[in-house]
């Protein structure tokens, strides 16, 4: 961080440290720049991609398009941010200015990613509980409304980090975890109905009052869109939990520990890697999305 002093009328800066030893700094970079170009090009692909396919429901195609711009944004800003920061000589004003641009827009990336997959957790929850409500109650203008205000809210909050480091790590770390919890709900709750709803299937069909056109058709398409978030919530649970959990200690315990501070680097670029990842799931798990990214190239 910077030192300041007071002659006057004036402030003079004293000292700008960028804490990063050589081998981090060689370790950081062989991760990070293929990394950028990789989020960059794959998320590129699924938003082209997102406008062919017209199978998935426009607010599902918001949710997941909100998503690949964040990972875009990850791509094409945090990503090389981070490698100017590390690049920057070690007592220089542009490595201090360059850490607090990479930080905030980081971590605004990062919460929208967060908030977005956890509201695509809930969205399949009510696809599943609402029925035939659910056209009705999660409509287009509802979805841009919920993205404009995850857009406002880690604005925000990324803002306000920049003058209660500590105090925001330990919340955003928080709100990381209670995020996790509410998608961990999401899915043990559609686990459940779907296997009662199966039990009452096989029930019905051996007494011959089972619509077999129709119920199960259904059932097997919604359970491949509930497959392709849950590897999404399961790559973001893997990239993002340790981050949280380094972040909660740094902002309980302080960042004064050496060893804390490298665990909490290597947690960042974990994550950071999340945004490589989901287009390849996204192609993976989604056949319409996989050809038209075909298509697309």
């Amino acid at each position: 961080m910077a030192n300041f002093t007071r002659n006057g009328n004036q402030t003079t800066i004293q000292e700008y440290t960028c804490p990063i030893d050589v081998n981090r700094k060689i370790l950081i970079l062989t991760l990070s720049v293929p990394l950028s170009v990789t989020a960059f090009l794959g998320n590129v692909l699924i938003l082209v991609a997102l406008q062919k396919v017209s199978s998935l429901r426009p607010p599902s195609k918001v949710l997941l398009g909100c998503l690949a711009a964040t990972d875009l944004g990850v791509g094409l800003v945090t990503q090389p941010l981070r490698i100017s920061y590390i690049m920057s000589p070690e007592h220089s004003k542009r490595c201090y200015y360059i850490n607090i641009l990479y930080i905030t827009l980081g971590f605004i990336f990062g919460s929208v990613s967060v908030l977005t997959i956890t509201a695509i957790s809930v969205d399949r929850l009510l696809a599943l509980m609402l029925r035939l409500s659910y056209r009705q109650v999660v409509t287009l203008r509802r979805v841009w409304v919920l993205v404009v205000f995850f857009w406002f809210f880690s604005t925000g909050f990324s803002i306000a980090m920049l003058y209660t480091r500590r105090i925001a790590e330990t919340i955003s770390s928080i709100i990381i975890l209670s995020c996790l919890v509410t998608s961990i709900f999401c899915y043990t709750k559609i686990y459940l109905t779907l296997h009662r709803h199966q039990a009452q299937v096989k029930t019905n069909t051996s007494q011959g009052q089972v619509n077999k056109a129709r119920i199960p058709l259904n059932i097997a398409r919604y359970r491949q869109t509930v497959s392709s978030a849950l590897w999404v919530q399961m790559s973001l649970l893997a990239c993002y939990l340790p981050f949280a959990v380094a972040t909660g200690l740094r902002g309980v315990l302080g960042s004064h520990s050496t060893a804390l501070n490298q665990a909490h680097a290597v947690t960042v670029t974990l994550l950071l890697l999340n945004s490589t990842l989901n287009p390849l799931l996204y192609c993976w798990k989604i056949r319409d999305v996989r050809q038209a990214v075909k298509d697309t190239i």
